[in-house]
């Protein structure tokens, strides 16, 4: 499979991805640069964390005009699999790929941290290969991760199941103790209504291979994979 990872000025962890993609999961990794207009011959794209444009005006804004998003838009809109790591999900909101925003964490600094976060819904093609309700030990490092939405769009997003993931606690439970910069609702990653697209804000990247002791993210590149393959449907 051909992923194409996007590199726009900032970005921090286009290569991390690359090299998940590639030595971990033995797929092509592509680096395509933000001035670049087309991802043709990609199965998949990965917007990547970082600080885009120094994250001046507001995170994701600036890069949101990449000549690059023009073709992220109309592949997402076509079905291709989009998955926005951290300034890769603020980019996607500010893109209209994905609704709501983002603010500053509630407490007004940056965490860098490890986070729990549940799997509230294990039929997308970035989760199938997790188990609805599993737990799972990832990175974050943002300072804008307190995603907000107006209480209507907040309804559609439970009713639909386009929460993927919620911030927890070890045991699972979300509380408000669990919740690292005050995200409404505990969220921690959504999909688009279309399932084809999803915002994360932890790092699946950073914790996906042994090395690590902890391989928790691998399940997400797996997913991925399987759903390219055809082992799990895409959307239509």
């Amino acid at each position: 499979m051909n992923i194409g990872i996007i590199v726009f000025p900032g970005s921090n962890c286009d290569r991390d991805c690359a090299h998940v993609v590639s030595a971990v999961m033995g797929q092509s990794a592509h680096l395509i640069w933000h001035q670049d207009k087309s991802v043709q011959g990609m199965d998949a794209i990965i917007l990547p964390g970082g600080f885009s444009y120094g994250d001046y005006l507001r995170t994701g804004s600036i890069a949101r005009f990449s000549p690059i998003m023009e073709a992220i838009i109309e592949f997402a809109n076509r079905g291709g699999l989009v998955l926005g790591i951290c300034n890769g999900f603020q980019i996607l909101l500010e893109a209209g790929l994905l609704p709501g925003a983002m603010l500053r964490n509630t407490g007004l600094s940056f965490i860098c941290e490890d986070a729990y976060v549940r799997v509230e819904n294990a039929d997308t093609p970035f989760s199938n290969q997790c188990e609805a309700g599993q737990v799972l030990n990832l990175p974050i490092a943002h300072a804008e991760g307190n995603y907000y939405t107006d209480p209507v769009t907040l309804s559609a997003l439970q009713a639909n199941a386009q929460i993927v993931f919620r911030y927890c606690d070890k045991e699972g439970k979300c509380t408000t103790a669990s919740n690292p910069n005050g995200s409404i609702d505990n969220i921690a990653g959504i999909r688009n209504a279309q399932g084809n697209v999803l915002g994360l804000m932890p790092h699946p990247e950073r914790c996906a291979e042994a090395i690590f002791n902890n391989q928790d993210g691998h399940c997400i590149f797996d997913s991925m994979l399987a759903a390219l393959r055809g082992h799990t449907p895409l959307p239509a």
